[in-house]
């Protein structure tokens, strides 16, 4: 009988890996955490391997896994840059929100699309581009500011495009919440005889926010992020003692805030956030004889450094074109056309 040679198997192929450099050794340290517990945590969670080579890491996993991976990984680091901690509970967060950072673009990055003439806000959902030249100095304006006013008539996307910039900001990882408000003037002294709990006496006049973030984030994914308070939507009152820090906070129909809500709101901003105002001078609803705040901001805030304000006309209207032209039609009743 003869004698076969045992046959060898075949070497496996070394797992494709994804590299990642981090400049700032420092910087990295902390990514790693002590005896490289943070490392741990998102291999556990995302099941990958991740090894450190001087200042690389080398992701090792699924395809799918390894692109999760690199984005928290990415978040965790510009976090760091930006002077924020890294801690288990940002870790888990930033593990739940992983393939959104890998479709955001950094700020540099947006502003050098925007200087190339291409304006376009990328959202989870959907892909937003300014039409006017007035929308695209708005928008531009949401992220070279931290704080902005967009002031005109309704359907020129004053509220839609900072939603959908903050959208962006909250899932590439430069903000850790969005904060959407406005004036429940309607309801004043009378929410107590509104059927229902808080929310539900309120929820009707913050309903034009709810739409704008179910444009750009699926709805499963908003319900955990509202469920998890990084994305919150409360009226104006609910400002009053909050330091608003580390997120992206809008302030919608701010011609009807008085000018000490005004005031109390514009305070608020903290380390780390922006702040966007919007609102049609046209359309207050204040009681008679009581300023609005919106103005009385543009009268004081006019000359500050870093303040940015962008103005809407009836040319920049988005919806149907009848809107422009009913617009045009009531200015030139009111005197007002310029």
């Amino acid at each position: 009988m003869g004698f076969s040679a045992p046959t060898t198997p075949p070497r496996s192929q070394p797992p494709h890996e994804t590299l990642l450099e981090f400049p700032d050794n420092r910087l990295l340290i902390d990514l790693c955490g002590e005896f490289d517990r943070n490392l741990a945590q998102i291999e556990h969670k995302l099941e990958v391997h991740i090894l450190r080579r001087g200042n690389l890491l080398a992701v090792v996993g699924t395809p799918e896994a390894q692109a999760q991976a690199a984005g928290v990984l990415n978040t965790l680091y510009a976090r760091l840059e930006q002077g924020k901690p890294v801690d288990a509970e940002e870790i888990d967060a930033a593990v739940r929100m992983g393939t959104l950072a890998t479709e955001a673009l950094p700020i540099h990055d947006q502003l050098e699309m925007f200087a190339a003439g291409h304006f376009e806000i990328r959202t989870r959902k959907k892909q937003v581009e300014p039409r006017t030249d007035a929308q695209k100095a708005y928008v531009q304006n949401l992220f070279t500011h931290e704080m902005a006013f967009g002031i005109g008539p309704a359907g020129t996307g004053k509220t839609y495009l900072a939603v959908a910039v903050g959208v962006t900001m909250l899932f590439g990882g430069h903000v850790d919440k969005i904060i959407l408000s406005r004036p429940a003037v309607e309801a004043g002294e009378r929410l107590g005889f509104l059927p229902g709990d808080m929310k539900e006496k309120v929820d009707p006049y913050m309903q034009p926010l709810y739409d704008a973030l179910n444009d750009f984030v699926p709805a499963k994914q908003l319900a955990k992020l509202m469920e998890e308070k990084r994305i919150e939507i409360a009226p104006l009152a609910f400002m009053r003692g909050r330091t608003l820090s580390n997120a992206f906070v809008v302030l919608d129909e701010a011609q009807n805030a008085t000018t000490m809500q005004m005031k109390m709101f514009l305070t608020r901003l903290g380390q780390g956030s922006r702040m966007v105002i919007t609102g049609d001078r046209t359309q207050i609803d204040l009681p008679r004889g009581m300023p609005s705040g919106l103005a009385d901001a543009e009268r004081i805030l006019g000359g500050v450094k870093d303040i940015s304000f962008n103005y809407f006309t009836s040319k920049d209207v988005v919806r149907h074109a009848l809107v422009a032209k009913i617009i045009e039609a009531y200015e030139r009743e009111d005197g007002t056309a310029g």
